[in-house]
């Protein structure tokens, strides 16, 4: 039996571990509130060109899908997708230049670049799937800066470096540790429990005093009381779960490729599919006015706050320009969209249930279809709890996300990233037999 060896208190080692962790943390979390202002920078560059000529989206979308496909084939290859399926993969793999692929900084560099140039593109798309690799990224150079055991590189390292992410990405510090365990690692060791608390609390530091102590939503006093309103937790998490679970199994089947021709179409041609995936995106874009275009937050906060009403059809368009927008093979993440979703969809089933607050059942769908298309019941409560800052609907919260997760398995048999990192890790371990 391996005994662990530990190290002194003070020893020059353990010294050296430590400003990995702190220095990780910082830079990860100043990183994430960078890249939030820039992606915010993309986003308005994109609405602005569209300004009294939406059909310049036609011309817009399909050819920034298209270059940035063909970059990330070429010159950033790793960077493709959310980028959690590329840090929970990185955690089972045991060649050093597999964890390198896609955990470099190269990589880090282009998923930066790559998703503003999505957004930039109408692309429906999120930042925070990919600052939980880029997160991951940093810590991981770092590690190999200073030479530390590749045990702590391969996990403790990636853990803090992921959860650091979600937490600046948020600013949602309780989040960030609740998903490291729950989503990333699946456990709680002893050994990287002091790791990831540690980064996720210096990251959350950093966050406030860069960007202040804000909640991603804003403050929100909406409540759901004892009663026949809570119909709607029954409501919400039947939808959610339905919705969110067919989503990610939709994913799932794509991640495996399109059958006969078409699936050679896109093997050959991944640029002329992009482009088709663009003017999808583009007519979904035309037919929405606009709201099913980028990360959604806009859209979401207005319904959460109740200062709007969407139309019925938001939901599932934007589910559909998000599921387009990730087929196309772009990086770019489905946090925030699946979050706009979710309020949509709590939004218009808030007319089924006259005596519940609007706000409350936003905040219900919004949990519900999150948990259903993670299959982090846990995660999606604390993330939306944290968003809002109301502690109030802890309970309906949770109900909901484990009804919701509930449903979605019986749609999904595995949670969406998990069954994409094993793609991921298959296709490594392919080209390395060869």
């Amino acid at each position: 039996m391996r005994r662990i060896t530990r190290l002194p208190l003070l020893s020059p080692r353990q010294w050296k571990r430590r400003l990995v962790y702190w220095c990780g943390a910082i830079i990860v979390a100043a990183i994430a509130i960078l890249f939030a202002r820039a992606a915010d920078v993309a986003q308005g560059l994109f609405t602005a060109a569209l300004h009294g000529h939406a059909a310049l989206a036609l011309l817009i979308v399909p050819a920034g899908l298209a270059v940035s496909v063909v970059l990330t084939r070429r010159v950033f290859p790793g960077a493709q997708g959310s980028g959690i399926p590329q840090t929970i993969a990185a955690l089972h793999m045991h060649d050093p230049r597999a964890i390198d692929g896609v955990l470099s900084m190269r990589v880090a560099i282009g998923k930066i670049g790559l998703t503003l140039l999505g957004l930039a593109s109408g692309a429906s798309i999120g930042r925070e799937g990919p600052t939980v690799q880029i997160g991951a990224a940093v810590m991981h150079a770092l590690g190999k800066l200073l030479q530390l055991p590749r045990i702590e590189m391969q996990r403790a390292l990636v853990l803090a470096g992921g959860a650091a992410g979600v937490a600046a990405a948020f600013n949602t510090p309780v989040a960030g540790i609740v998903f490291a365990i729950e989503e990333l690692s699946h456990s709680f060791e002893a050994r990287t429990s002091g790791t990831v608390l540690t980064a996720v609390i210096l990251a959350g530091i950093t966050t406030v005093a860069f960007a202040g102590n804000y909640s991603y939503f804003g403050m929100i006093s909406a409540q759901l009381d004892f009663g026949a309103s809570w119909v709607a937790i029954a409501l919400c998490a039947l939808a959610g779960g339905v919705l969110g679970g067919v989503f990610s199994q939709l994913l799932v089947s794509a991640s495996r490729g399109l059958p006969g021709r078409a699936g050679r179409f896109v093997m050959e041609h991944p640029a002329a599919f992009a482009v088709l995936c663009g003017l999808v995106l583009a007519a979904i874009g035309i037919a929405s006015g606009g709201s099913t275009y980028g990360t959604g937050y806009v859209q979401a906060r207005s319904l959460v706050e109740g200062t709007s009403h969407l139309a019925w059809s938001f939901a599932p368009l934007k589910l559909l320009a998000t599921l387009v927008s990730y087929l196309s093979g772009i990086p770019g993440g489905i946090f925030a969209p699946s979050l706009a979703v979710g309020a949509g969809l709590g939004d218009w089933l808030s007319h089924l249930v006259p005596g519940a607050p609007v706000g409350a059942v936003v905040l219900l769908g919004m949990v519900a279809y999150f948990a259903g298309v993670t299959q982090a019941p846990i995660t999606s409560t604390v993330i939306v709890m944290e968003m809002t800052d109301n502690q109030r609907m802890t309970i309906p919260l949770l109900a909901t996300a484990m009804l919701a997760f509930g449903i979605s398995r019986l749609i999904c048999r595995r949670p969406l990233y998990g069954a994409l990192a094993r793609r991921f890790l298959a296709a490594v371990e392919r080209r390395a037999s060869n």
